[in-house]
């Protein structure tokens, strides 16, 4: 067991790597005002998608991903697997809740994939196979999302990565909860595809 202390600031530092907001500080940089007040108001790349600026949507999502797979890395190599493992799962929640934003944050969708790619790269990489797939197939961002967090915890499995299953696994519940208004209109058949305008 890693020194007690080591896992409080693993947990610290991955929340406050993780509660950095790049979905809005890319587009106030780029002079488009509070994406909040576009789309879904999500800080996260489908919804700067939702601007029309490509760039900085795919600029989101790379900058999301890796503040996760960084924490994840930094405490593994620094300290320990347990760590690098505590620290990724941190960041995750610092995206969906940060402090600077009253803990209204985005769904998690990019840092979820940054600490499977970060902590296990076959699972990761495979649980990006699995959005990219759905949604070439379904053209429903949130649909992919839901099965590749579904996925992700059994692809762990399959490698021999029990804790990085229980990770993902923990870690599915506040994405799905995150998005329960986009699984409300999944069932209902109303959910917009991506490239749509809204939500």
């Amino acid at each position: 067991m890693t020194f007690e202390p080591l896992l409080i600031l693993a947990l610290a530092g991955g929340y406050l790597l993780g509660s950095i907001p790049f979905g809005l500080v890319l587009t106030r940089m780029a002079g488009l005002g509070d994406i909040r007040a576009v789309g879904s108001g999500n800080i996260g790349a489908t919804n700067v998608l939702r601007t029309g600026r490509k760039d900085l949507a795919a600029a989101t999502l790379v900058l999301d991903s890796a503040k996760a797979g960084l924490a994840c890395l930094l405490f593994t190599f620094a300290v320990s697997t347990e760590a690098g493992l505590i620290a990724g799962g941190a960041a995750f929640f610092g995206h969906c809740y940060p402090v600077w934003l009253k803990f209204k944050g985005g769904k998690g969708v990019a840092t979820f994939l940054g600490v499977l790619l970060a902590a296990a790269w076959p699972v990761g990489v495979l649980t990006c196979l699995t959005w990219l797939g759905m949604a070439l197939l379904m053209r429903i961002s949130s649909l992919s999302a839901l099965v590749a967090a579904a996925a992700a915890p059994a692809l762990a499995l399959a490698f021999d990565r029990p804790d990085v299953a229980l990770l993902a696994l923990v870690l599915a519940v506040p994405l799905y909860l995150r998005h329960r208004e986009n699984i409300a209109r999944l069932l209902n058949g109303s959910e917009p595809r991506i490239g749509s305008a809204r939500r």
